[in-house]
């Protein structure tokens, strides 16, 4: 079987935007206008197709990211079924609401482009920050789309500027709005300097006129900083405008390519999604300005044998390496494991290495998705998204590839959970099947955590935030038909150490027979970040938030105990010093010991650890940390002042204040301990005319006082 589509005719690109910008809605338009659904599916009326989840549906949210595979022909190409003339296009409709932050960042890793939505009254909004930071580190070129201008208080000039205020300087606009509001007819294209109107069924027709007399000195104006923008990126063409030469159109649109992949342009679009304007333009700018996979770098990762780094280029050719990025538990098939290609082909019934696990597996079926129907493939190639059906180990970040070309692609970070609740089954019937649901909906999400209360015997879930845990106890319900009972949302604290400190500890047990002899001395310190590109040196391991360090010198401790120390040290920060919550962001450095060579033992090196790093970490200046919340609450402002003195009440920072239309936009920096129930309180202080949006910041040390009262509350 061939491919569909030559490698520079692919397009792997997400759509994202902060929850209610209109992303779903936009993608729904797009699956209509490629021809993928006969009819526009309404986030309102609840008939999406990318949103197919029941509780996506009920609430008008996106939940998981969905992937869709369909094509495009540009809208000024006159032989449309020339199939030279089709760009195949890879999408991901990505969540907008903080709780489900991990879809995005995993779709991030796994994405050569995006669009990024903006609603044309709000302009850029907390999750939008999030999501922009997400794909600055995965290094992904964006467009912009501002959406919804045809709402009362739409502002494209508000809504750019915000942009440019809060996310990035080099984001320029291609296309200016004709009219806002309801008298929003259509918009310019200032690289062709024509004007477009979308007319016919569901705004089928792209009609192009003339830009109206009334317009023209702004759009002439725009025109001419985006060519300053433009021409900045190319040494020859900067020249020639500074000697009066204007750029051809050809010429702007290949240099404004290379600056957008290089992510020193993100251009700005504007239109409206549910009334049908704009959205054919974007998918031409997919095709004119987003990357294929042949126009990035190679994917780097490492030999697992030799520990060296290696390289796959986008090509057939090459060995077969592909990402898992996401789990998902599908009630016809069974598990899915959504995988994208980056180098080589693998076909359906042939065997794959798991070179993150070690272990073969092969693979039975692939599947091609439109979000919730499947198509069946026999192959897949460099490029491509794809999903493989009933995999038994793969798991979110696991490297597929060709046994005899291994190698292990970087792992992507997840954010930790920072709620938690008790979770307990109805009924003895419920308390079987509860431990396999939990085990499916954590392999799904790598945000979600579940642990046993080691005293109380209890489970205990965690994850994003109280939305978060409320939707995977509803999907238990549903999918796995277990009915449970929940506690009340407690924070996840956690512990680290201001100071540093030495401790030695030697574990001599003698039973009649053989004893136990374990000695190590340690010391700890806060970990310090690393500046990037730095050298981790050979006897340094270094995870997250923990750093090990062997410095044992002349065998003073025989190498195989080494890892029973780390483990020992591993274990003990798990169970904490002040309040017994998980320790952080600690440097462990392993300095000296002894052994005996009848009676040391792997266990009694792990006591041993075990205990000497208690011994220090109480020593070293053990604080709690609890995590900090970004809150921006949007109000009518007469509620101003209560809902200041509110935030400052509850030991919160009030960063800023903004307008937005009529209303007013209080950003704030406050304790989660303090924020449970918030809506609830927002609503009966502002009439229910005020809303709040939260996301995790950053953890930060408890003052003496509140940490007083979480530490005598756990030891209760």
């Amino acid at each position: 079987m061939a491919r569909t589509y030559p490698l520079e005719k692919v397009r792997n690109f997400g759509i994202i935007a902060h929850i209610d910008a209109g992303k779903t809605t936009t993608s729904e338009r797009i699956l209509f206008y490629t021809g993928m659904s006969h009819k526009i599916g309404e986030v309102h009326e609840g008939e999406t197709v990318t949103d197919w989840m029941e509780q996506e549906r009920e609430r008008g949210i996106t939940i998981t990211a969905a992937a869709i595979s369909c094509s495009w022909v540009k809208t000024d190409v006159e032989d449309k079924t020339n199939p030279a003339n089709r760009t195949g296009f890879n999408i991901i409709d990505t969540p907008g609401h903080i709780d489900f932050t991990a879809e995005v960042k995993r779709s991030m890793t796994v994405l050569d482009g995006a669009i990024v939505v903006f609603d044309g009254v709000a302009g850029v909004e907390p999750q939008s920050e999030t999501n922009w930071r997400y794909a600055n580190e995965a290094e992904v070129p964006r467009i912009c789309f501002i959406n919804k201008m045809d709402r009362t208080g739409a502002s494209f000039e508000k809504s750019y500027k915000s942009i440019l205020d809060r996310l990035s300087k080099k984001a320029v606009p291609i296309q200016l709005p004709i009219g806002a509001e309801d008298k929003f007819e259509g918009v310019i294209d200032l690289i062709k300097m024509k004007a477009y109107r979308f007319e016919g069924e569901m705004g089928r027709d792209v009609i192009e006129f003339d830009i109206p007399e009334s317009l023209m000195a702004e759009a002439e104006a725009a025109r001419g900083t985006l060519i300053e923008k433009i021409v900045e990126n190319d040494e020859t063409m900067m020249n020639a405008y500074l000697e009066g030469n204007v750029p051809s159109i050809e010429d702007l649109k290949k240099t404004l390519r290379k600056a957008v992949i290089a992510n020193e342009i993100f251009p700005v679009m504007t239109g409206t999604a549910l009334r049908n304007k704009g959205v054919q333009l974007i998918l031409d700018a997919v095709v004119d300005y987003l990357p294929s996979p042949l126009d990035l770098p190679p994917k780097k990762g490492i030999n697992p044998d030799t520990g060296e780094e290696i390289e796959r280029k986008p090509s057939d050719e090459e060995p077969f390496t592909a990402l898992v990025f996401k789990i998902q538990t599908d009630p016809f098939v069974g598990q899915l494991a959504f995988f994208r290609v980056y180098s080589g082909k693998v076909e359906a019934g042939s065997y794959i290495y798991n070179s993150t696990t070690g272990e073969k597996e092969r693979l039975g079926r692939i599947v091609r998705l439109q979000a919730d129907k499947r198509e069946e493939v026999k192959e897949v190639y460099a490029g491509e998204i794809a999903a493989a059906v009933g995999l038994k180990d793969a798991k979110t970040s696991h490297t597929f590839c060709d046994e005899k070309n291994p190698i292990v692609l970087e792992e992507i970070v997840f954010p930790e959970p920072v709620v938690a609740v008790r979770i307990e089954p109805k009924t003895k019937a419920d308390q079987e099947k509860m431990g396999m649901a939990l085990k499916r909906l954590a392999d799904e999400d790598p945000t979600f955590k579940v642990s046993t209360d080691e005293e109380t015997n209890e489970t205990i879930i965690a994850g994003m935030g109280e939305l978060h845990l409320e939707i995977l106890v509803d999907r238990m319900k549903r999918e796995f038909n277990v009915e449970a009972n929940t506690g009340r949302p407690q924070v996840a604290y956690r512990e680290t150490i201001l100071g540093s400190a030495e401790a030695e500890h030697k574990y001599i047990k003698q039973t009649g027979g053989k004893g136990q002899y374990g000695h190590v001395k340690l010391t700890i310190k806060k970990m310090e970040p690393i500046e990037e590109g730095a050298k981790i040196p050979k006897n340094v391991k270094r995870y997250d938030h923990f750093e090990f360090i062997d410095a044992i010198k002349g065998g003073v401790i025989p190498a195989e105990f080494i890892p029973a120390v780390e483990k020992g040290v591993k274990e003990a920060m798990q169970r904490g010093i002040v309040a017994g919550y998980p320790m952080v962001d600690i440097s462990c450095e392993l300095t000296y010991g002894s052994y005996h060579d009848v009676d040391s033992s792997e266990i009694a090196y792990k006591i041993a650890a075990s205990q000497a790093f208690q011994d220090a970490a109480k020593r070293a200046k053990p604080v709690l940390l609890e995590p900090i919340m970004k809150v921006e609450v949007i109000t009518p402002e007469k509620f101003m002042g209560d809902i200041t003195g509110n935030i400052s009440g509850k030991r919160g920072q009030i960063e800023g204040m903004e307008e937005r239309g009529m209303d007013r936009v209080v950003r704030a920096k406050v304790p989660l301990s303090e924020m449970f129930g918030y809506t609830t309180i927002l609503r009966s202080m502002t009439e229910g005319r005020a809303n709040a949006i939260m996301e995790f910041d950053h953890y930060e040390v408890v003052p003496p006082n509140v940490a007083e009262t979480i530490v005598a509350a756990r030891n209760k």
